[in-house]
């Protein structure tokens, strides 16, 4: 069960143990999905995109771009480990469960692995359900069973915490790979607390349902420090260690550079943020 009493303590204990140094800085560049998702973007940028994301201190998990340049980006890639996502029902989480569900089926043709879903929060803030579960099932369906599903929860829309775990479970429920907080697209973006809400809600659907998701902290992860807390707090809840590329993952393009830097590497061998998403 989740309690929002607990949540300063769980922050505070995961403060404690965040360490700012290269191994953390590794670690988390490991997880980094390197995203470009602008309405002036052309092949030739997400292709330099794809070159920054192999970087020297490893490479990235994933880049995201949207759906016109997925074959662009995997093609990019080639080798390299470097997964292809790419955004559906975006940025603002329509009701729609065909369209969104035929979106996704054209993303995956296209080569995309792993599809980044914005649930339909303002139909779950007001009580309808069932068209969530519909959006969330129509997708999952099109993703198939190698297709990563990820879904984005829009935590900067929610009042309230508890709701914010509520909306997650019910995502993994019904297929989410990840749970991530934020489009990038509204004022707020991640936030520790938002972090332990949807852990938590990862730990319970583990332990009680024998479910297995990730998540993805979307937005505001800015320095090495920040990066470090999420991890940490990722550590604190789900066990020393969990946070891999499969299971944990960033979404924050522009703080590559502090990664970089973090590692004593030159600035040059990272990108130029390309947005907060």
């Amino acid at each position: 069960m989740f309690d929002p009493k607990t949540v300063p303590d769980v922050i505070k204990m995961a403060a404690k143990k965040a360490v700012s140094d290269a191994e953390t800085a590794r670690r988390a560049i490991s997880v980094l999905d390197l995203t470009s998702l602008n309405d002036d973007d052309t092949p030739e940028v997400i292709e330099a995109l794809c070159k920054r994301a192999q970087t020297p201190a490893g490479n990235t998990a994933a880049v995201c771009v949207f759906a016109p340049f997925v074959e662009t980006s995997w093609r990019a890639l080639g080798q390299s480990g470097v997964k292809t996502a790419t955004v559906v029902n975006f940025p603002e989480g329509g009701t729609n469960a065909q369209r969104v569900g035929d979106e996704t089926a054209d993303c995956v043709a296209k080569g995309a692995d792993e599809v980044d879903l914005v649930l339909p929060y303002k139909a779950f803030l007001s009580g309808d359900l069932a068209t969530v579960v519909d959006v969330l099932v129509a997708t999952r369906t099109a993703c198939g069973p190698m297709t990563t599903m990820k879904v984005i929860l829009e935590t900067g829309e929610f009042d309230d915490l508890s709701k914010i775990y509520d909306a997650a479970r019910l995502a993994i429920k019904h297929g989410a790979n990840f749970v991530k907080t934020s489009t990038g697209k509204v004022p707020v973006g991640a936030t520790p607390e938002t972090a332990v809400a949807m852990l938590t809600a990862i730990r319970d659907a583990r332990d009680e349902d024998g479910a297995v998701a990730g998540f993805k902290a979307s937005g505001g992860v800015k320095t090495t420090a920040d990066a470090a807390l999420y991890l940490a707090i990722a550590d604190e809840i789900m066990g020393d260690g969990w946070a891999t590329p499969q299971t944990f993952r960033f979404g924050a393009s522009g703080v590559l550079t502090a990664l970089l830097e973090t590692c004593g590497l030159d600035q040059n061998n990272a990108p130029a943020a390309t947005g907060n998403y």
